[in-house]
């Protein structure tokens, strides 16, 4: 736990905590669809490599900077359909004529992190990490799988129309040493038109921390 990489960190030297996190998170959405109706399978996982400065003696307070990589996967029951003509994306419900078994939502992105943390001076901490994050959505796509003649069928369409590029949102993490409890919401919506779905991402997970 206080290892520094290369050898054990000296007794006097101040211990940095939390700079390897990786969150695996249930993903969903709110806004104009209702959260936890998808399914519990929508699982992703955020990878957060972080700077530990501390603000305080015994760094009891201090502040975490980094990279950040966020894999977002939400498995629904309905299309997401991108209109280029109209630059919009709408929602529409499952059919009888559809044949799919799985759709799903996925999109990866790179972002810089940003946190206040609190902590007690034992290395067994109670901690709270309140934090946001900027970054940069590289690409959205929708996946569906159905099966034809007993045969798995997978198509992938890549891109929406009125994608958010930039993402910014909050972020909580309530734990004990390398455990913590975390949860993030997406102050900015997944697609831009006023005419498109409006859905706004959250996350509810386990974080734990390597180093």
């Amino acid at each position: 736990w206080f290892y520094t990489g290369l050898r054990p960190a000296k007794t006097e030297k101040v211990r940095r905590y939390d700079r390897l996190i990786f969150d695996v998170t249930y993903n969903d959405w709110t806004g104009d669809r209702d959260p936890f109706q998808n399914h519990w399978g929508s699982i992703g996982m955020n990878t957060n490599l972080m700077f530990d400065i501390p603000l305080s003696k015994g760094n009891t307070v201090s502040l975490g900077v980094g990279i950040a990589h966020q894999l977002m996967r939400i498995r629904h029951e309905n299309h997401l359909i991108g209109d280029d003509l109209l630059n919009i994306t709408t929602f529409l419900g499952k059919d009888s004529n559809d044949v799919f078994t799985k759709s799903l939502f996925g999109a990866n992105a790179f972002s810089i992190p940003l946190e206040i943390r609190f902590r007690k001076e034992s290395w067994r901490h109670f901690k709270i990490h309140l934090g946001g994050k900027i970054g940069y959505q590289v690409n959205a796509y929708s996946k569906y799988v159905s099966k034809e003649n007993g045969r798995k069928q997978i198509s992938k369409e890549i891109g929406f129309p009125d994608e958010n590029k930039l993402i910014y949102s909050a972020h909580l993490r309530l734990g004990l040493r390398n455990w913590a409890l975390f949860g993030s919401y997406n102050f900015n919506t997944l697609f831009s038109d006023k005419n498109s779905v409006q859905l706004n991402a959250i996350q509810f997970g386990l974080s734990i921390s390597l180093f």
